[in-house]
C-alpha cells in the first residue's frame, strides 16, 4: 500500500484556501500554454475565458490530492474501520483500489482496477473533485 499526492485537507477551510491560492497558478499556466500554442492577443482574448482558468484551478486542485493505493483486501480492512460513506466505481472483481478519504465530509472515494493504477489514482481524483469539493469550493 502506498500514496501519491500530497494533500489531504483537513477541514473546508483548508480545502477552501488551497483552492483560492490555486487561482493564480492556473492563470499562470493558461497564459503559458496559450503563448506555446502562439495565440496571438485577440484570440487569447477570444478563447481563454475564465471558464478555461477555473477548469485549470480544478484539475491542479484535484491532481495534489492524496491517493491511497492498495490491494482489495487493505481496502476492505481501511473500509471497514472508515465510519463514513465510501463510494466504489469500478468491477468487485478485481485485485486493486485506489481512495481518496476525506473524513470532514464524511465520504470517500474509490475506484478499483487491475493493471492500471495511474488511470485508477486520475479516477479517484476527478471523482473526489465532483463528488466532495466541487459543490463546496466551486459554488459560492
Amino acid at each position: 500500500m502506498h500514496t501519491e499526492g500530497t494533500f489531504s485537507p483537513e477541514s473546508w477551510v483548508a480545502a477552501h484556501e488551497r483552492y483560492e491560492a490555486l487561482g493564480p497558478t492556473a492563470q499562470t499556466v493558461v497564459r503559458e500554454v496559450a503563448k506555446a500554442m502562439e495565440f496571438e492577443r485577440e484570440e487569447y482574448d477570444e478563447r481563454v475565458t475564465a471558464d478555461v482558468i477555473e477548469t485549470a484551478r480544478q484539475a491542479l486542485f484535484a491532481e495534489q490530492l492524496s491517493v491511497t493505493v492498495g490491494d482489495a483486501e487493505e481496502f476492505d480492512e481501511w473500509r471497514d474501520a472508515y465510519p463514513h460513506d465510501v463510494r466504489v466505481a469500478g468491477s468487485d472483481n478485481v485485485d486493486r483500489v485506489a481512495w481518496h478519504a476525506t473524513p470532514f465530509a464524511e465520504t470517500a472515494v474509490a475506484a478499483t482496477f487491475q493493471n492500471e493504477p495511474d488511470a485508477a489514482v486520475a479516477t479517484t481524483r476527478r471523482m473526489a473533485f465532483n463528488r466532495i469539493y466541487r459543490e463546496r469550493l466551486c459554488d459560492r
